[in-house]
């Protein structure tokens, strides 16, 4: 098989957090600024650094803080006092095995700041097969698909292969997903286990919508862009 990188989105893609990036936007809001966070940005595809960048002007806060939020928010992360019921989503583990067991590279595209989509994974239990130092992750741009040429780069670097196109896929639940593979002339698939329908993601362009990952065989199918049979 030629060489493929697989980038996978993390929330309601690989896990299901229970809302624990929230929870962890306001344990460091409280800390920074002495006072509760009443509001959050819209979230879903998008990255860490723009939801954070919003979420502090609907609070009046400056956005010259956003560093040091984000700053704050990796140490809280790591520190993993924030407890939460994460857990994979439906053939989240079989999926990412089955992609291992093909030799496809894999690592995230995630919104998430690493050590957060670390601590999420773990919790999971899906840190075997994912290598995380050549994902990419949301303190790196507001723009989701500027992350996918940082994760191509780091990659090929490791690997010494061209992920350059179609060699790039990237797997996920929002339009935002799509849009980011796209636009850098990526694979790809979404899965419709989030909040948004299999009608909007295949209206957004996927090249393939799953409605989950529960069937391994049509998950690798639809990364290699295989004819799938049962």
């Amino acid at each position: 098989m030629a060489d493929l990188l697989a980038l996978w989105d993390v929330d309601y893609t690989l896990v299901s957090a229970d809302g624990l990036g929230t929870r962890l936007y306001e344990v460091v809001f409280r800390e920074m600024f002495g006072r509760e966070l009443t509001a959050v940005a819209p979230k879903a595809g998008r990255t860490d650094r723009a939801i954070i960048g919003d979420t502090l002007a609907l609070a009046g806060v400056s956005g010259a803080y956003v560093d040091a939020f984000l700053a704050s928010l990796a140490r809280a992360a790591a520190d993993g006092a924030v407890r939460a019921q994460v857990r994979p989503m439906a053939g989240a583990s079989d999926a990412v095995a089955a992609l291992a067991s093909a030799g496809i590279r894999q690592s995230v595209l995630t919104g998430n700041i690493r050590p957060l989509a670390a601590l999420k994974l773990r919790l999971a239990g899906l840190g075997d097969h994912l290598d995380l130092d050549i994902g990419a992750y949301g303190d790196v741009h507001e723009v989701r698909a500027e992350l996918v040429t940082v994760a191509r780069r780091a990659a090929s670097q490791a690997c010494g292969a061209d992920f350059s196109g179609a060699s790039t896929v990237l797997v996920g639940d929002t339009p935002l997903d799509v849009e980011a593979a796209l636009a850098t002339g990526a694979r790809a698939v979404a899965v419709a286990t989030g909040s948004y329908s299999a009608v909007e993601l295949v209206a957004a362009g996927a090249h393939v919508v799953l409605p989950d990952l529960t069937d391994p065989a049509r998950v690798l199918a639809a990364v290699t862009g295989r004819a799938y049979s049962r």
